[in-house]
Parts: structure tokens; C-alpha cells; sequence
């Protein structure tokens, strides 16, 4: 298998989440992509395979296991085939379901790529999961915007989300990684949605991610598309809107991922990020 190697979210390749990529992963088991994520080692790498119809079959695996869906590694993978074989629109196929993703070139020339994730969905987070979640992370019940309440998101994996109050808070993130590792297995949560909001439109984020190895994610895609559905579902912030969300400049890999939010209860929520080889 031919492995690319690609920054999304960003247009420095210091900067954003790395993603691994192959663009034809035809013949390969789940042992040979689960030893090549690992062998890559980023928090995930996408393994496409054409379909009959003009579709891409798209798995994602982290150095550990497999996940559903990967935002950062689906902008990655459209940029890469957009390299290869020009802009458009692609249908991709993943275990969470139809994901459509379009690229374009921005007026610097730098390709982007937006991706709709399925239809997201928003349900309570136990005040036990809280509790626990809280002390392994070392926060307080005061620590959290109660604005933005605790909840458990979803448009292609499981994030809890969980609002700080301040960007202090935000920016001290020191946790017991076994701990988050076993509570995130009991519920099936791919990463944990950390967030501050800076303006009604202007949010920040950091986002935990020990099932894949890693003690946190610089920019994470499928949580920022499930972070959109949680603010229509719950009504806190008018729709249709667009936001920023930033995420990995307290890794030292600032990231800037744009989310489209429209009015349908219904539709998927958009995700746009620049990508660029390494």
C-alpha cells in the first residue's frame, strides 16, 4: 500500500492533526490496516477502496483500533484524490454511514474540502458519567459554562461534550489517561469534546483521545460536526450560522476547522479544513 502522509486543518504542516492516507487500500485485511495505522502512528489513517459506482469504501483506524468515522482523516483523504485526480464531489462510504465531501481550490491555490457528516444526534450524559468524567480530568462542577450543559454527541462517533467555563481551564489539561481509557470504553466515546466558548460564534477546544492512543487529538473533525448538532439541537445558537472552532494551539499545532450548521434538524452538519501533504 502506498501511505500518504497529510496536516488537515491546516495550512502548515507544523500546524493541524496529521492523518495517514491510502488511496487504495484493494486486498488489505483489518490486520494489515490495524499495523499500518500503528506502523504510521497518527491518531488515525483512512483506507479507501473504490466502489463500482465512482464511491470510496473508507475505513479508519487509529494505532489501537478501529473508529466509525475520522473528520481530519476524511479531509485529508479528499484532498489527496483531489490532487490526484481533480476537485469535486466524492460519496464516501463508512461505517457511520453516507458522508459526502467536495473540494475545491481557495483563491491562494490551497485546496479545501467540506465534508457533511450524517444526520448528528444529541442525548443526555449521566450525572454519574459527569462525576466521573470531572474528577479524572480534575475539574470542578464550577469549572463549567453552565450555558453549555454536559451532554453526549454524535454525527459519526460518540463525544461527550463538556463546557469550561474559562480558557484557563481549558488550557490546564492534565488527566489520568488509564482512567478516561476505561470509562471511554464503558460508554463507546471516541473522544471527550472539550470546548470554551469566546464569542456566540467563536469556540475553542481540546479533545482527549486515549482510546486511539494518544493523549489528545489537534483537531478533531468528526467531534467538531457533532459539537454543531449539540448547539441546534439544544437551541444555543441560531441557525443556519458558521463557526470557528480552534483547537491544538496549547499542542504547539494550531488548528482552524470551520463548521456550517443549517436550520434542518434533519441535514448533517457541515466541516470545511485546508489540507496539506507532509
Amino acid at each position: 500500500m502506498e501511505i500518504l502522509r497529510y496536516v488537515a486543518f491546516s495550512s502548515d504542516p507544523e500546524g493541524g492533526n496529521p492523518a495517514g492516507v491510502v488511496l487504495d487500500a484493494s486486498g488489505a485485511d483489518d490486520a494489515a490496516m490495524l499495523a499500518t495505522a500503528a506502523e504510521v502512528g497518527y491518531s488515525e489513517t483512512a483506507f479507501a477502496v473504490d466502489a463500482c459506482d465512482g464511491s470510496l469504501n473508507v475505513r479508519y483506524f487509529s494505532p489501537l483500533a478501529e473508529v466509525p468515522f475520522c473528520g481530519h482523516a476524511t479531509i485529508a483523504t479528499a484532498v489527496a484524490h483531489a490532487e490526484r485526480h481533480g476537485t469535486g464531489r466524492l460519496l464516501l462510504r463508512t461505517a457511520a454511514g453516507l458522508v459526502t465531501v467536495t473540494t475545491d481550490r481557495a483563491a491562494d491555490g490551497s485546496l479545501v474540502a467540506t465534508l457533511v457528516s450524517v444526520a448528528p444526534r444529541t442525548v443526555p450524559l449521566a450525572e454519574a458519567d459527569v462525576a466521573e468524567l470531572l474528577a479524572i480530568l480534575g475539574w470542578s462542577a464550577g469549572d463549567l459554562d453552565p450555558a453549555l450543559p454536559p451532554r453526549v454527541a454524535f454525527a459519526g462517533a460518540w463525544h461527550p461534550v463538556v463546557a469550561a467555563a474559562t480558557r484557563d481551564r481549558l488550557a490546564d489539561l492534565d488527566y489520568d489517561m488509564a482512567a478516561l481509557t476505561a470509562l471511554m470504553a464503558r460508554r463507546d466515546w471516541t473522544t471527550v469534546d472539550l470546548v470554551w466558548r469566546e464569542s456566540p460564534t467563536v469556540f475553542h477546544a481540546r479533545n482527549p483521545f486515549p482510546p486511539g492512543g494518544v493523549t489528545e487529538d489537534p483537531a478533531t473533525g468528526a467531534a467538531a460536526a457533532a459539537f454543531g448538532g449539540y448547539l441546534r439541537e439544544l437551541e444555543l445558537a441560531p441557525t443556519p450560522t458558521t463557526l470557528t472552532i480552534h483547537q491544538g494551539a496549547d499542542m504547539g499545532r494550531p488548528s482552524t476547522i470551520t463548521v456550517t450548521v443549517p436550520a434542518d434538524p434533519h441535514s448533517g452538519i457541515g466541516v470545511t479544513g485546508t489540507a496539506v501533504r507532509i
